[in-house]
């Protein structure tokens, strides 16, 4: 399935890093030519050399990830895997090796994702490799090449795609910002205790645990 361009190509590099909301130039792959890019060249890096991008408009990103946000993404999957093993709530945990459509042109990949038994579909359906289901949790651990206005038009994209919870983990300010909505956010400290509210019922994490368990 080919992506849809519903704009016209950008004319300038500076048209271009603007449409994707100012990343830096050194994620933005121009092979294949941005604009063209397909969910098969998407795959084909995901698959091939395991390179972690994300489809936008026809443009493929590369996602930035490095060792520590990396160990924090995994402790992240790590502490809400053992919950759903101690408690049986059912469902399963992604990490960021699997993208999701959120729009009809754009391909996400949180780091870490949680979707429950409800939304997972049957065999073989969830085999897909590019999910066409919302995930209920979607947890970003910034880097420092996220831009403001990338993660704003990312949060906009999941709770618009039928995410219900996101999570965005910020490293240095060792703060976890919980989104319920797109205009709904809540900044947990280190003293503070991650919940999962609806989606994950009962779950609960200290903030400070979770930076120190990296």
């Amino acid at each position: 399935m080919a992506t849809v361009i519903s704009q016209a190509p950008p004319q300038t590099v500076a048209e271009l890093v603007e449409r994707l909301d100012g990343v830096p130039t050194e994620r933005i792959r121009i092979v294949p030519t941005p604009g063209t890019a397909t969910e098969a060249d998407l795959l084909a890096l995901v698959e091939g050399p395991g390179i972690a991008c994300e489809l936008v408009d026809g443009t493929l990103v590369e996602k930035p990830m490095g060792q520590y946000e990396s160990r924090l993404a995994f402790t992240v999957g790590f502490f809400i895997k053992l919950f759903l093993r101690e408690t049986g709530l059912g469902g399963t945990v992604g990490t960021a090796d699997g993208p999701y459509q959120v729009e009809a042109s754009r391909f996400r990949m949180p780091d870490v994702v949680y979707v429950s038994a409800e939304r997972l579909p049957e065999p073989p359906e969830d085999r897909k490799p590019i999910g066409d289901w919302a995930p209920d949790l979607a947890v970003e651990v910034l880097s420092e090449s996220n831009t403001k206005n990338e993660m704003d038009r990312k949060l906009l994209e999941y709770f618009a795609a039928g995410v219900r919870l996101v999570w965005y983990v910020d490293p240095p300010s060792r703060v976890v910002r919980v989104f319920t909505s797109t205009d709904a956010a809540n900044d947990l400290g280190e003293n503070d205790i991650l919940r999962g509210g609806e989606v994950l019922p009962g779950f609960e994490l200290s903030v400070r645990e979770l930076f120190e368990s990296v």
